[in-house]
């Protein structure tokens, strides 16, 4: 197979890779705590013989997650949070404890806070938070400090990484720390408001039409080449 075929390959994989990926954004415009994330496109060389030919090949296995934070929308939840600045919630999950911007909560049978999947909130101390039976009135302060009946009962944890590139992002709105967590104390915790998804659905609609077309034209490329070898051929065998 010529060169320029497989040099354009490899970009209409990194292609197809980034528009599943700005598909599943524009799915998950909705989702509570919800980060966005892109494709990074980087160029590899491959030798072609002993005499130091290359070719230059696109590699589209890296990836970007955007951080930044999404609008608040008020709920008047009594167990609905969001974070104003740094930090994330802590839940623990089976595969362990895992950070989030995702601030929908309830308490289970148990009285443990847990979220939408069963994961349970974590305290600044990274143990269970419980509600006890019979309270009225549930408040969460700035602070995180959460008081029931006007009483205090623990604290809502705010964590991050040192390094917050050092994360990993997991599936839905879970984050893998990546390295050891810190209580983050510039993060505010806010009750009745929740985090939307920072995915801009116009920025994400116009860059699927973008790599479409980038798709169509490598496509038109890759018809192109297929006919002229096969015209190769076909006058070479006559």
């Amino acid at each position: 197979m010529d060169n320029a075929i497989y040099a354009a390959l490899t970009r209409q994989s990194g292609l197809t890779r980034e528009m599943r990926t700005i598909a599943n954004n524009i799915a998950n415009v909705n989702t509570t705590g919800f980060r966005r994330e892109g494709v990074v496109f980087s160029e590899y060389m491959v030798a072609l013989d002993r005499r130091g030919e290359t070719l230059a090949m696109a590699n589209a296995r890296g990836r970007m997650v955007d951080l930044s934070a999404g609008s608040m929308t008020l709920t008047n939840g009594q167990f609905d949070l969001a974070i104003e600045g740094e930090g994330y919630f802590l839940v623990q999950t089976p595969q362990g404890n895992r950070l989030t911007r995702a601030g929908a909560f309830m308490p289970n049978a148990g009285g443990e806070l847990v979220n939408p999947d069963g994961h349970h909130l974590l305290d600044d101390g990274q143990a269970p938070i419980i509600v006890p039976d019979g309270i009225r009135h549930v408040g969460v302060g700035d602070d995180g400090t959460i008081t029931a009946d006007g009483l205090p009962i623990g604290r809502v944890g705010v964590f991050g990484p040192p390094d917050p590139s050092q994360m990993l992002h997991e599936a839905g709105t879970l984050f893998t720390p990546g390295t050891e967590i810190v209580a983050r104390e510039e993060g505010r915790v806010r009750q009745g408001f929740l985090e939307e998804s920072n995915v801009n659905p116009v920025l994400e609609i116009s860059r699927m039409i973008e790599v479409q077309r980038a798709y169509e034209l490598g496509q038109s490329f890759l018809d192109g080449e297929d006919q002229r070898i096969r015209a190769a051929i076909t006058a070479m065998t006559r």
